[in-house]
């Protein structure tokens, strides 16, 4: 199962919503590897009442995955994560990329 997601790109970063409904903070899990990023999350059921007979679920259950790519690698040391009324936000700060380094010959 997937959920859905919004990437935007802000001066020096990007800004990732995803709409990750019916768990806590503490059952997402964010992987940032270069420019891969990789969003998990745990969907625990609701306990049932005893005598309470289900008509219709329709929520899903179980671990939700997404993982996509950037054009640019994310610095991870600064990168921030909020969750908030079951949406995940992300503020990827782009690495600034190191200009390559011209050796002197002796």
């Amino acid at each position: 199962a997937q959920f859905r997601m919004d990437v935007s790109e802000e001066d020096g970063a990007y800004v990732v919503h995803a709409e990750v409904p019916g768990v806590t903070k503490e059952d997402i899990n964010v992987t940032i590897d270069g420019n891969q990023v990789a969003i998990s999350a745990e969907v625990k059921s609701r306990a049932q009442d005893k005598g309470e007979k289900s008509l219709r679920t329709e929520r899903y259950y179980g671990k939700v995955y997404r993982a996509f790519s950037l054009a640019q690698d994310v610095d991870e040391g600064a990168a921030q994560a909020k969750y908030v009324d079951g949406v995940l936000e992300l503020r990827l700060p782009k690495k600034t990329t190191v200009s390559a380094k011209k050796l002197s010959i002796q």
